[in-house]
Parts: C-alpha cells; sequence; structure tokens
C-alpha cells in the first residue's frame, strides 16, 4: 500500500506554517499554532479522524488570529489532497453525529472531487463570541471552507443543538473529523475508484 502523507510549508507575510500529516496514523498529533484553542481543536481532528498530525505555525496574531488559523486550514487541506493521491480504494462517504454535552452536531463527508461546503444551525450571535480569549466564532466557518476547498472535498456540517461555544466549536470539529476518518478510509471491497465516473 502507498503511503498516504504529506509535507507542506506555506511561507506570506501574514504567516508561516509547516505541517505533515499521516492518513493512516492512530491520532497521534505534535500541535503548536501560537493559537491556543485551534491547537485545541486540531488535537481533536487528529484523535478523532486517526490522522497523524504535525503543525508549526507562527503568524500576526498580534492583529488578529484570523490569517493564521485560515492559512493553517489551506495548507491542512492541501495536504489532504495530496496524502489521498487517486483515492483508490477509499470509502469516499462518511457520516458522524457527535454530542458534546448540550451541543450535537451532525458532519458529512465526500471525498468527491469537488469542494463544495454547507454549514448551518449555529445560534444567532455565535459568530461574535470569544472562545478562549482569543478565538472568535467566526472563524469555525472560515477554517472549514479553507479545508474543505482545498482539499477538494464536499463537506455538510450542521449545528443541531448547542449553548456554550467551545463546546459547539469543538462538536463541530470532532464530527468533521469522525466523518473524515469514515470517508478516508480503504475499504477491502473496493478494488478501484468508487465513482462512476472512473476518477475523484
Amino acid at each position: 500500500m502507498t503511503n498516504r502523507t504529506a509535507t507542506l510549508q506555506r511561507e506570506t507575510s501574514e504567516s508561516s506554517i509547516d505541517l505533515s500529516l499521516d492518513l493512516d496514523g492512530s491520532g497521534e498529533s505534535d500541535i503548536e499554532t501560537s493559537v491556543p484553542f485551534f491547537d485545541h481543536l486540531l488535537t481533536a481532528f487528529a484523535k478523532h479522524s486517526l490522522t497523524d498530525l504535525r503543525v508549526r505555525a507562527s503568524g500576526d496574531t498580534h492583529i488578529d488570529v484570523h490569517h493564521t488559523v485560515e492559512d493553517i486550514g489551506i495548507v491542512l487541506g492541501q495536504a489532504i489532497k495530496k496524502a489521498l493521491g487517486d483515492k483508490r480504494g477509499i470509502s469516499r462517504y462518511g457520516d458522524a453525529l457527535v454530542p458534546l454535552d448540550e451541543a450535537l452536531v451532525q458532519a458529512v463527508v465526500d471525498i468527491s472531487g469537488r469542494p463544495y461546503l454547507v454549514h448551518t444551525g449555529e445560534p444567532a450571535g455565535f459568530e461574535f463570541h470569544l472562545i478562549g480569549g482569543h478565538f472568535t466564532g467566526s472563524m469555525l466557518r472560515h477554517v472549514f471552507e479553507a479545508i474543505t476547498f482545498n482539499a477538494a472535498i464536499t463537506t455538510h456540517i450542521t449545528v443541531l443543538g448547542g449553548r456554550d461555544p467551545h463546546h459547539i466549536a469543538e462538536a463541530e470539529f470532532k464530527s468533521f473529523a469522525r466523518a473524515f476518518h469514515q470517508a478516508k478510509a480503504l475499504d477491502p471491497l473496493i478494488a478501484g475508484i468508487p465513482s462512476t465516473k472512473g476518477a475523484l
């Protein structure tokens, strides 16, 4: 089996990112993004998707965390796309419903080769909440857009309930991770590329 790994760097005037991943890992993570709550979310993604993930990032967080978080999402998406290769033998689809106390989030992933994000259900005002004193709720949609469009996957994330912004954000990442874990999994019953077109 070909190793499904990727290592990428991205350097701009706003951020510096070094990221590596292994889609067939055990969920180990080593993450330092300079944005503590995002470290927490990426650690949850690695653990629940069984993706080994290492991230080193720094950026102009004295202005805002926006640039650094979004750029990490871009590189993570690019690394996922690279590691997936031609997608031969993957399950392709994943679906997960994840609670975190009062929060409940559903994520559905299709490793389709077509970037599309549907992201709904966050409570009114969620985007304005500061989580951990530095990470605004609005960043959740931004980072899922960055991952989805750069990985060329279709993602539906639906917040079905929740009150605490920390719980909602973490449930979004955990549900996405669980759905992605299913979608990237190699299925021994699938000999080729799981598409009638013959390509994804």
